[in-house]
């Protein structure tokens, strides 16, 4: 593409104005364009621009301060052009009528510095929802999970896509795909689920919606972050070829083919040796030659030259954007570093071929040329900015529902929840309070806001004491003990407080915070999964009062709550969620809400026996030849209700066999559908979360026990019937074998219909018959499912 003409004659051509042409298509008006542009030109449009950036060392990244001490001024910065800006509302608090008219005069800048008149692309954090001051706080990822509904994720996506182009962003840096794989790794809290299939479809759904309100999504950590040794943040991590392919890669193939996410995101990782950010054959022979993508990788913050500083596999900035160029990454944020004059060195001594900025170009023009950024009639400011509201009533009510829907009932002994309104409530712990521990360490109050006091949180976030206290008058509030730290004066005081009371309500759990500020969060990994500080005292000294106790767990992670938790009449488990989520948890208390939430993660019953998840094969449960029982108190997909369900009718039902306990024949290229009846034997509307889970008792490599291929939430008034169908592609028992290749191998096989993956409900036999069968990216990854009511108002379709 590139021209060896003097720029000035380039420039000249009669056709050098073909890139401004609507009229061709993105890629044609990209490739009219590369040919016209210098070297400095092009480098440009393949870094970002970090100007809020903090170097006092209280910033939001980390080493930034080593980072971006060399930016350079503004004026000379955009000289050339600029391809991305790096959050302009989500560095400091900033009104959003305000920031948005900055943001386009500094767009406006941009345009007029340079010869092509290119605006930046500009992108935000959006995990919890737009991180910008007074935006709507939503759950955090792990709640995502726990809610088992990609409709409403989708919903929530789509708000906040509309808020960050109503503000003049474009690009969105989530979700986090990440498959939890050691409880302790701080940023368990951004994950959504340890099961590939579950973090999958609610990833994709959160694509959908923010694809669809124009927002590029940006899929992140690309690949293997979450499986690091000890759960340490950007240690080593140790994994073989087919847990990265069974397990860490489902969930991007899955957002990148159901939710057209246009921008990857590489990890920090580094396995085997090979980090991410330099590696050729995850970022550019598996993402874009077989699967097939097309779109923008930019660099995680700092992550190309942390190939010298960190990985110590690139000699200099010039030679660790060398390596990062030729593994796929095109754009590196947040700010000007190695891109910049590093590369151009590289370029001009024969180091790196033009040819590499040129196919990286390429793609960026391609997607800002999609964006409508190089159209005439782009402008900088966005329509009736005046009107900017970035957490109005539509926001927090999709906040509110999918918290209430997230938050999980562990165990109700002797039905002691919900709360009757007579009984006199102690409620006790150091998060019973705290508004911040409802939100997660990507929220912009607790990732920007902790670092500017004086301006407020920007949203109102009743905590659990005050939105419990206006449904429960009785109610007698002692803290307990803080969150960290070791005193433990205060443990006496919630003695007497629970003594005193009917009930106590016992709240412990996690105050998010980033590089150890908080207990959860990027860079607060955790030695063991005690709970912080010295609150696991406060709960053995409150349950030893006798009061029955509801054992409340507001935490960014699963806890290893002893055996002293069997103590406990009632366990809720809520992960940070949002700014409604005091509401949401005080109305489950109360009752005015049924709980229908599920583990995404499994509880663990001890600390140790880790790392562990509930995809493990045979070795990895309680054997008799280890003394270490990894046994979880709760297992992944557990959670109660209020009311009461009656599973019945479990067949497979569109082919014979079964009946007489022969395995139904299922073809290795085809499909069987799979049902089961639900009835609400309770006297109180409720929802059921059926869950499909695949068994595989003889494989050619090991394989875990059960995994799940499938789940429906069920709304179920009380008395009604529905019946609910799983669709079952062969695809979905695929896995990685012997020889590297994933199949479908010829065999027996159990499907399982289960209220979680340790409580099946039935087990349907069958047998996939055939040749073993090779599949790839284009495989079936779904198991669509359709609720249909038999009896009571309609229970509606999910995935």
């Amino acid at each position: 593409m590139t021209s060896q003409l003097p720029v000035d004659d380039r420039l000249a051509s009669p056709h050098a104005d073909r890139w401004r042409d609507p009229k061709l298509r993105p890629d044609e008006r990209a490739d009219a364009l590369i040919p016209l542009m210098s070297l400095e030109e092009k480098l440009a449009q393949l870094v970002g621009l970090w100007v809020g950036a903090d170097a006092s060392g209280e910033g939001v990244a980390p080493h930034q301060t080593d980072m971006v001490e060399h930016t350079p001024p503004w004026s000379e910065a955009i000289r050339h052009g600029l391809g991305q800006l790096t959050r302009p509302f989500g560095t400091a608090p900033v009104d959003p009528v305000l920031g948005a008219r900055s943001l386009a005069a500094s767009q406006a800048h941009i345009v007029a510095a340079s010869r092509f008149g290119i605006p930046a692309q500009v992108h935000e954090e959006c995990l919890t929802g737009f991180a910008a001051w007074r935006a709507t706080v939503y759950p955090a990822p792990l709640s995502w999970g726990a809610a088992f509904d990609p409709e409403l994720v989708e919903e929530m996506a789509g708000l906040i896509g509309r808020s960050m182009r109503a503000a003049g962003v474009h690009q969105g840096l989530a979700p986090v795909l990440d498959v939890t794989r050691d409880y302790r790794w701080g940023r368990t809290e951004e994950t959504i689920a340890e099961d590939p299939y579950l973090v999958g479809t609610i990833g994709a759904a959160y694509v959908r919606g923010l694809e669809r309100a124009g927002v590029v999504a940006t899929l992140k950590h690309f690949a293997g972050y979450s499986a690091s040794r000890g759960g340490r943040n950007l240690a080593p991590t140790s994994m073989g070829h087919r847990e990265l392919a069974d397990v860490i890669l489902p969930p991007f193939e899955m957002a990148l083919r159901l939710g057209g996410a246009r921008s990857v995101m590489n990890s920090y990782a580094e396995i085997d040796g090979v980090p991410a950010a330099a590696d050729v054959e995850l970022l550019t022979r598996l993402l874009r030659e077989q699967w097939g993508f097309d779109g923008v990788l930019v660099a995680d913050y700092f992550a190309v030259r942390f190939l010298e500083t960190l990985h110590r596999v690139a000699g200099d900035a010039g030679d660790a954007a060398r390596l990062a160029l030729r593994a796929g990454i095109d754009v590196e944020l947040p700010t000007v570093d190695a891109y910049g004059a590093p590369l151009a060195a590289a370029v001009r001594s024969g180091e790196v071929d033009e040819a590499l900025i040129d196919r990286a170009l390429r793609r960026v023009l391609i997607q800002k040329i999609e964006l409508g950024l190089l159209d005439e009639e782009w402008r900088e400011l966005p329509a009736d900015v005046d009107q900017l509201r970035l957490d109005d009533e539509a926001s927090r009510d999709v906040a509110l529902r999918l918290a209430r829907q997230s938050v999980v009932l562990l165990r109700n002994r002797d039905g002691l929840l919900p709360l009757a309104a007579h009984q006199r409530v102690a409620l006790v712990g150091p998060v019973a309070d705290d508004a911040m521990a409802m939100l997660g360490c990507y929220s912009f109050p607790l990732h920007v806001g902790v670092h500017h006091p004086e301006h407020g949180i920007g949203v109102e976030i009743p905590s659990l004491r005050e939105a419990l206290q206006q449904r429960h008058p009785q109610l007698t509030h002692v803290p307990g003990t803080d969150i960290t730290g070791d005193d433990t004066s205060g443990i006496a005081a919630a003695v007497q407080a629970a003594s005193d009371a009917d009930v106590c309500v016992l709240a412990v759990g996690d105050r998010a915070g980033m590089f150890g500020r908080g207990t959860s969060g990027e860079g607060c990994d955790a030695t063991d999964l005690q709970l912080p500080g010295v609150q696991a005292e406060l709960v053995r000294a409150v349950l030893a009062t006798g009061t029955p106790v509801v054992l409340l767990v507001l935490s960014g992670r699963p806890y290893a709550l002893g055996d002293e938790v069997d103590g406990a009449h009632a366990i809720v488990q809520a992960f940070f969620p949002g700014q409604l989520g005091g509401q949401a948890l005080a109305e489950l208390l109360t009752g005015e809400v049924n709980p229908s939430g599920r583990l995404p993660v499994s509880v663990p019953r001890h600390a140790g026996g880790l790392p562990s998840t509930y995809l493990t094969p045979v070795l990895g449960r309680r054997t008799e030849v280890s003394s270490v029982d990894p046994t979880p108190a709760f297992p992944f997909g557990h959670g109660l209700s209020y009311t009461t369900f009656e599973w019945s009718d479990a067949a497979v039902t569109d082919a014979p066999g079964g009946v007489t306990g022969e395995p139904v024949a299922w073809a290795v290229d085809g499909a069987v559908t799979v049902g089961v009846t639900v009835r609400n034997t309770g006297a109180r509307a409720g929802t059921e979360v059926v869950q499909l889970y695949l068994h595989d008792p003889v494989a050619q490599t090991t394989r875990p026990v059960v995994r799940l291929i499938g789940y429906a939430r069920v709304p179920v008034e009380p008395g009604a019937t529905a019946r609910i169908s799983f669709t079952v592609p062969a695809d979905v028992a695929s896995f990685t074998g012997v020889h590297g290749r994933r199949v479908v191998e010829p065999g027996e096989v159990q499907l399982r219909l289960g209220r979680s993956s340790g409580d099946v409900a039935a087990s349907l036999a069958l047998r996939l018959e055939g040749d073993e069968r090779e599949v790839g990216h284009h495989r079936e990854l779904l198991c669509p499912a359709h609720v249909e009511p038999l009896v009571g108002p309609a229970a509606g379709s999910r995935p």
